[in-house]
């Protein structure tokens, strides 16, 4: 019986750490993530952002506490990546 207990405990552990978004130092500036309540504080124009897909999963499963889901998608949607190649073009979505 431990045994099963100490293995859900570390696939929990596991689960949890997919959905954090990392702060990246790009230049000597640390760039933090961002939601969608702060994406005009934070949110750097010559910096890629990715979505943090885990924190989406996360938002989905843990929607019943409500408090989860505003933090992940409020305040944790987008993590810094790197610089923005400013000389391609964005591709046209048709």
């Amino acid at each position: 019986m431990q045994k099963i207990f100490v293995y859900i405990s570390v696939i929990v552990l596991l689960v949890t750490l997919l959905g954090c978004g990392q702060n990246k130092e790009i230049n000597g500036h640390q760039y933090v993530t961002y939601g969608l309540f702060d994406e005009g504080q934070y949110k750097n124009p010559d910096i890629e952002y990715r979505l943090i897909i885990g924190n989406v999963v996360w938002s989905i499963i843990l929607a019943e506490t409500i408090v989860a889901p505003i933090y992940f998608i409020g305040f944790s949607l987008y993590e810094p990546i790197g610089k923005a190649d400013k000389s391609l073009p964005k591709r046209a979505i048709r």
